[in-house]
């Protein structure tokens, strides 16, 4: 049995992202969305997305660390916040994937402190099995199983962010910097 497998290749991630689109110029029809990116993962994605949205939109981004281990599991830290004031604005946090729900949970209540009109949660992996706290995702994209995953802007160590797919990989220790074959087995695959 393999250690690494093809979970979504570009063509079904393209689509989805192309319904995802859809659905967002449906209920923002005749207004104007702000889409704040969560810095680094969902940089491909929101890049893709906004690209499908034919609707006046802008863009901002917020770069958050979340601590997961020992006494300070669970703590986040805002490390560049966004450029703009939220306040009265319609708001869709765009997210790479959520798992426990628990940082995604304290970046929802922070921005709503903000006073945003509206703000809804578009995330293109939703490892639902993993949930702690329940997160109302407006628009997912796809519900994966609980194995680690790099591509299409999800990293192991800073690395495999610019595959075009994604790659579920049952062992991370078995990723070693090597990216042609992982981007062949995406490519091979369609």
């Amino acid at each position: 049995m393999s250690e690494i497998g093809l979970l979504l290749t570009p063509a079904r991630i393209a689509g989805r992202v192309g319904e995802l689109a859809r659905e967002i110029e449906r209920d923002y029809a005749g207004r104007s969305p702000l889409l704040v990116g969560i810095l680094k993962g969902s940089v491909p994605f929101m890049a893709d997305l906004v690209r499908e949205i034919r609707l006046p939109l802008r863009l901002d981004f917020i770069s958050i660390s979340s601590y997961g281990s020992g006494a300070r599991a669970g703590v986040v830290r805002i490390l560049k916040d966004l450029d703009e004031s939220i306040a009265g604005e319609d708001v869709v946090l765009v997210e790479d994937i959520i798992d426990t729900g628990l940082t995604v949970t304290y970046l929802l209540a922070n921005l709503r402190a903000r006073g945003p009109a509206s703000l809804e949660v578009c995330a293109l992996l939703d490892k639902s099995v993993r949930r702690i706290i329940e997160v109302p995702i407006r628009y997912k994209g796809f519900d994966i199983p609980d194995e680690f995953v790099v591509g299409y802007g999800l990293d192991h160590d800073g690395l495999y962010r610019n595959l075009r797919g994604i790659v579920g990989v049952r062992d991370a220790g078995s990723l070693d910097g090597d990216i042609g074959s992982l981007a062949d087995a995406i490519t091979g695959a369609g």
